[in-house]
C-alpha cells in the first residue's frame, strides 16, 4: 500500500528518499504527505498506486501477493499490496511496476495488466486532492519474491483467505470491490482460449472475475457466459 516514515509529519521535511542526490529528486519527488480536508495524512505527493497481483494455486484458484508491513512503517504489521507514492513523471502503473520491484523483486516483464481502478480519493486543503490507484495484474505462477526493508514478510495467500488477515485499513476498504468472482468455463480441450486460462477478468465497475477452465459439456452460469464473451480469442 506504501508507506512513509512515521516520524516524517510533513511535505517540507520529508520530501524526498533519504540520500537521495539533489540531481534525481525527479525520480523521487512523490515522497511526501498530503493533508486532507479532515486533516488525514496521506502518503505521496501526485498520489499513490499499489499493485494486485494474482497467479493460480496448483488446484487453479486465485492467490493474491500480500505485503507484512514492517513495524516502523505506516500502518506497521498488517497486509496489503506493494505500492507506494507516485512520482510526477509516472503513471500508475509505472508507479506501481516499480514499487513492487522495489518491495518485492517482481520483474515487471512476468506482469499482465487486467485493470486500474482508483480505489480511494480524498479532497486538500491545497485544491490538488490525492488518489490511490489498485493495478490489478496477473502473473502465469505464483513468483519469487525477495522483500525490501519496507516488509516483514510477501506472501501469496488464497483469495479466500485475504480476509482472515489483519488488513491495511485502506486494503480493507476496497477489498470487497477488488476481489473476484470465480467463473468456470466451458471449453473443448482444444479451444484456443484455453491458453488465456486462468486470468482475472474485468467485466465492469466492482464486478472482477477469476476464469478457469472447464469441461465443455459443464453448464455454463451467468458469470461464464459473460466471460466467454470478453475472454480473447
Amino acid at each position: 500500500m506504501g508507506g512513509g516514515r512515521p516520524d516524517c509529519p510533513g511535505i517540507d521535511v520529508c520530501g524526498a528518499r533519504p540520500g537521495l542526490p539533489i540531481l534525481d529528486l525527479v525520480n523521487g519527488d512523490g515522497d511526501g504527505w498530503v493533508i486532507s480536508d479532515s486533516g488525514a495524512h496521506h502518503w505521496g505527493r501526485y498520489g499513490a498506486a499499489g499493485l494486485l497481483l494474482r497467479a493460480p494455486l496448483a488446484d487453479g484458484t486465485p492467490a493474491v501477493l500480500l505485503q507484512h508491513r514492517a513495524v516502523w512503517s505506516h500502518q506497521g504489521g498488517t497486509w496489503g499490496l506493494p505500492g507506494g507514492a507516485r512520482d510526477s513523471h509516472e503513471t500508475p502503473q509505472q508507479t506501481a511496476f516499480r514499487e513492487a520491484h522495489e518491495e518485492a523483486g517482481l520483474p515487471g516483464d512476468r506482469l499482465v495488466v487486467r485493470a486500474s481502478v482508483v480505489t480511494s480519493e480524498v479532497s486538500s486543503s491545497g485544491g490538488t486532492g490525492w488518489t490511490y490507484t489498485t493495478v490489478v495484474a496477473d502473473a502465469p505462477e505464483m513468483l519469487r519474491t525477495v522483500p525490501n526493508r519496507e516488509s516483514a514478510e510477501m506472501r501469496w495467500v488464497a483469495e479466500h483467505e485475504v480476509v482472515e488477515l489483519p488488513l491495511h485499513p485502506g486494503f480493507e476498504a476496497s477489498w470487497q470491490r477488488l476481489r473476484t468472482a470465480p467463473a468456470l468455463l466451458p471449453l473443448d480441450h482444444g479451444d484456443a482460449r484455453r491458453r488465456h486460462l486462468p486470468r482475472t477478468l474485468h467485466l465492469e465497475a466492482g464486478l472482477f472475475v477469476w476464469c478457469m477452465p472447464g469441461d465443455a459439456d459443464h453448464p455454463p452460469s451467468q458469470l461464464s457466459h459473460r466471460s466467454l464473451l470478453h475472454l480473447p480469442t
